[in-house]
């Protein structure tokens, strides 16, 4: 069965590689669909990145609990897989930084180094491992930062035990729950004989989530992929957007292996990333996707202050150190806009709380830096802070909507109410 995935997806990328290719049906079905209003949703939706990653160690069923009870709309899992080709929930093939692997002597041989989209890594990789054996491991905080003391307390759970968890949970609280989930590195898998794609919609059919109006979107950085999903599913998919750096003066900075998607790069085609988000970019994006996710720079930037003009940015805060909360926010960018035009939803990311990631224009609070995303009109965003997230939204809706306050004081209810749900 493994080689004939792979058979089929190959064949299908050979037909999607070429622009030329591209069938418009989708594109022109997605307008429509955009006209009408069923695309956009009412209110910008709160996608956990990774679970509530700002509290617990990230993707584990612990944080994707979390996420949802407090309130959270979309569960984000990373997935990749396993030697005996599960899929499990990692943010990256290789498990060094976000399990406790480096500390099992059991497994010190499986050290070795290997090659994902291009970059030489060091560590152990989840192709090397069964299922069996990655049950075996714990999760850990990967950022120093956070909350260290959850360390080696909860296992790593598979795509399958994540949507049981989702529909439980859903059932649970009355509401539909969202999956967000991410295919790591489909190059890196397809040529490890273990393509990813439909391993996920198999699981998906399995839940009874492979349809149209399931609450899921399917994201990539790659391209290919996206294409061949959309031959293969009518769930929502969304084409991710990354960049290696923000520049002194505000401009993302390409470099390999954040310059372009991995295909791109594997087949010689010199589009990067910025190029996606022209808007002829964006609507050859539509012709297969259904919304973008960029990396929030691409949306508001923000640049350092250099008095001496010696090219290094200047510690503006006199904290000892120089990072984002030295930055000053420049005008927005017109992506947002441009997007809609062509019919995509855009979900920006990734949202944090911590002070040194928050430019100076949001005076320490992360609450301003999310209104301000708001008010610009993405229609959702990745945050590992799903209540402050959340707590920003009520907000922006209060301002927005002054009337649904009687909703919170329990002067109205009914479905007017539902945007505070």
């Amino acid at each position: 069965m493994r080689t004939t995935r792979a058979g089929r997806l190959t064949a299908a990328l050979l037909l999607a590689v070429s622009p030329m290719t591209i069938d418009t049906t989708h594109a022109q079905g997605r307008a429509a669909e955009a006209a009408r209003g069923g695309m956009r949703p009412a209110v910008p939706l709160v996608i956990a990145h990774r679970g509530a990653s700002g509290y617990v160690p990230e993707h584990t069923l612990e944080a994707y609990a979390l996420a949802i009870e407090l309130g959270a709309d979309y569960v984000e899992p990373d997935l990749v897989a396993t030697k005996d080709g599960v899929l499990i929930a990692r943010h990256e093939p290789n498990l060094i930084a976000t399990t406790d692997v480096a500390a099992r002597p059991e497994f010190a041989s499986r050290k070795r180094t290997a090659v994902v989209d291009g970059v030489i890594e060091e560590g152990f990789f989840a192709s090397d491992f069964t299922l069996a054996e990655i049950k075996t491991l714990r999760a850990i905080q990967p950022l120093s930062e956070r909350d260290q003391s959850f360390n080696g307390r909860f296992r790593i759970p598979t795509f399958a035990e994540i949507l049981e968890l989702v529909r439980r949970k859903s059932a649970e609280q009355g509401r539909a729950i969202g999956v967000y989930p991410e295919t790591k590195h489909p190059t890196y898998h397809r040529d490890l004989g273990l393509p990813l794609e439909d391993r996920v919609l198999d699981e998906l059919t399995r839940a009874g989530m492979n349809h149209r109006g399931a609450p899921v979107f399917i994201q990539s950085f790659e391209v290919s992929n996206l294409q061949y999903l959309r031959t293969r599913t009518r769930v929502k998919l969304v084409q991710l957007i990354d960049g290696d750096s923000v520049a002194n003066d505000g401009t993302v900075t390409l470099a390999p292996p954040f310059d372009r998607p991995y295909d791109f790069a594997v087949r010689g085609d010199p589009r990067t990333f910025k190029d996606l988000l022209t808007p002829a970019g964006l609507r050859e994006i539509a012709t297969y996707a259904d919304g973008i996710g960029p990396w929030k720079p691409y949306l508001i930037s923000s640049k350092c202050t250099d008095a001496n003009n010696d090219g290094q940015c200047d510690d503006v805060n006199g904290d000892g150190r120089v990072d984002e909360a030295d930055r000053t926010l420049l005008a927005p960018t017109t992506v947002v806009a441009d997007a809609h035009a062509a019919g995509l939803l855009v979900h920006p990311f990734t949202f944090r709380s911590e002070q040194r990631r928050l430019a100076r224009d949001y005076a320490g609070n992360p609450i301003n830096e999310y209104l301000k995303f708001y008010e610009l009109g993405v229609d959702g965003l990745f945050s590992d802070f799903t209540d402050t997230a959340r707590s920003a939204r009520f907000m922006f809706l209060l301002k927005t909507r002054p009337e649904l306050a009687q909703c919170l004081t329990g002067e109205q209810r009914g479905r007017a109410c539902d945007a505070l749900r």
